[in-house]
């Protein structure tokens, strides 16, 4: 082989070895192993590729007859934003509903066990926790994913949740650095903005991801935002000065930094795809996240290849491309060697998310057992990282406990009197996830609880609002469990 030729084999490899995409399907199409075969070193996995345990661990399974060390990644929080059990909702509850318990031993278990049931599937790289501070109780796409809008609670949380999932076996990716918290803007849509000053970054966003570098987190997450304090012009996942000025040399990190996912607008839609994955491994990224909406070989050769004219072009050093690949490779042999900590006596039947859920909720008013009621779940657009797919509410788990509930879905637009006509004489349950961003929900509740005095309110999401309703009911979370401990109290179990 010619130097030439061996060294375009060499960036080739270097430049699959850092992409990390998604497919379509519930198998590994033929064009994923040949790729695994050739170089790619990561695959990122979605709801849409998940149908039960026993599905996954095949898929898993089929990828490593290619490479017995590839990366298998996921977006499993846990709470509202859950890939594992996409269609039924979560077994545990999300970081809002740890936060509020405050016990990090829980945390802690929460995410071990969470990290047993991935590592059993087969999947190894967890693109969690969320380490983003809540500030902004306005923020349309963190909310219930943050441990809470105090930084120290979230600080001592996001430790204890990286800890708990590498026990497992699992590497943890702690995003979205260097802070998502404080934005009002979905980056899935549009690039968010942070305009606060130095002193205030580090004293809050900054915190829960020194926390998590301390803990050991394997991988941290890039975030799609504009922070003028620190880069005044490139979002952070493109800023050499926030990738490598502050995350490596000021922090000292040394694991794997992963983009969130290219394919989002604020990079898209601003600098392309193609260019956009080349300026972030320039700026320090050692893994380009792309496959949410763009899930085919045509995506990863394109990526590819404009990778290795980027070295060729002069535009990227070819010792920052074979950093980056080296990073990669290092993380997927640490999970090959990993080993799962012993696993504490009785734990798997323990229920621990059950468990958490309950201990999480926050009840104001009385507590009597109802009979028969009327749920009315009051259903705002979810945004793109929790998706319309997951289930949400309680309606379903209190027909479980409450035989003769019946229940309807009142959309964005539906107000009190659209309730209460379906409701009739029945008592009614509304339930709301973040009522304090939508007016209409709000509106609605005030004037729910106006014509029937007696009516029950229970908040999925953030409860920022006061206590409506002859009870209130938060329980920080909207996922299965979360439901489940709330219909619990109000079935009087």
């Amino acid at each position: 082989m010619t130097v030439l030729a061996h060294r375009t084999d060499t960036l080739t490899r270097d430049a699959l070895a850092v992409l990390q995409p998604g497919f379509e399907g519930t198998t590994a199409p033929d064009w994923l192993l040949r790729q695994v075969g050739e170089g790619l070193t990561a695959v990122g996995l979605f709801g849409r590729n998940i149908t039960s345990p026993e599905q996954l661990a095949a898929l898993t399974a089929q990828l490593r007859t290619e490479r017995d060390d590839v990366l298998v990644a996921i977006d499993e929080e846990g709470g509202d934003v859950t890939r594992l059990e996409v269609r039924g909702g979560s077994s545990f509850p999300g970081n809002l509903a740890l936060g509020a318990v405050d016990d990090t031993d829980l945390t802690r278990g929460v995410a071990r066990e969470l990290g047993r049931r991935l590592a059993e599937c087969g999947v190894n790289l967890n693109w969690a926790p969320s380490a983003d501070v809540n500030s902004n109780p306005d923020n349309p796409v963190i909310g219930v994913r943050s441990f809470g809008a105090d930084t120290h609670l979230a600080a001592r949380h996001t430790a204890a949740y990286v800890q708990g999932l590498q026990a497992a076996g699992v590497a943890a990716c702690t995003k979205h650095f260097p802070g998502h918290g404080d934005t009002s803007v979905d980056s899935h849509h549009a690039l968010p903005r942070i305009d606060v000053d130095l002193d205030t970054l580090q004293a809050r966003e900054l915190v829960p991801f020194k926390a998590a570098i301390e803990a050991g987190t394997k991988a941290v997450m890039s975030a799609h935002i504009l922070v003028p304090a620190l880069d005044p012009t490139r979002p952070a996942t493109l800023s050499p000065q926030i990738l490598t000025g502050l995350l490596r040399g000021e922090l000292g990190y040394e694991g794997l930094i992963v983009t969130d996912g290219m394919e989002m607008h604020a990079i898209a839609g601003t600098y392309g795809i193609e260019r956009g994955s080349v300026l972030a491994i320039a700026a320090g990224a050692d893994a380009i996240c792309v496959g949410g909406g763009l899930a085919d070989e045509a995506t990863v050769l394109r990526l590819r290849d404009a990778l290795v004219a980027a070295v060729r072009e002069g535009a990227l050093p070819e010792e920052r491309l074979a950093d980056a690949a080296a990073r990669v490779r290092a993380l997927a042999a640490w999970t090959r060697r990993a080993r799962p900590d012993a696993q504490p006596e009785g734990s798997r039947a323990s229920g621990i998310g059950l468990t958490a859920a309950r201990r999480a909720v926050l009840v104001t008013g009385s507590t009597k057992p109802l009979t028969a009621p009327y749920v009315a779940t009051l259903a705002p657009v979810a945004n793109i990282a929790v998706g319309d797919e997951t289930p949400w509410g309680l309606a379903v788990e209190l027909a479980e406990l409450l035989p003769g509930t019946e229940a309807g879905v009142f959309p964005e637009g539906s107000g009190a009197g659209d309730v209460l006509a379906a409701a009739g004489d029945r008592t009614v349950v509304a339930v709301v996830r973040d009522a304090h961003r939508h007016p209409w929900m709000a509106e609605a509740l005030d004037a729910l609880v106006a014509a029937r005095p007696d009516t029950v309110v229970v908040e999925m999401g953030l409860p920022r609002t006061e206590p409506r309703g002859a009870l209130y009911i938060a329980t920080h979370g909207a996922s299965r469990v979360c439901g489940r401990a709330a219909a619990e109290i109000l079935a009087g179990a």
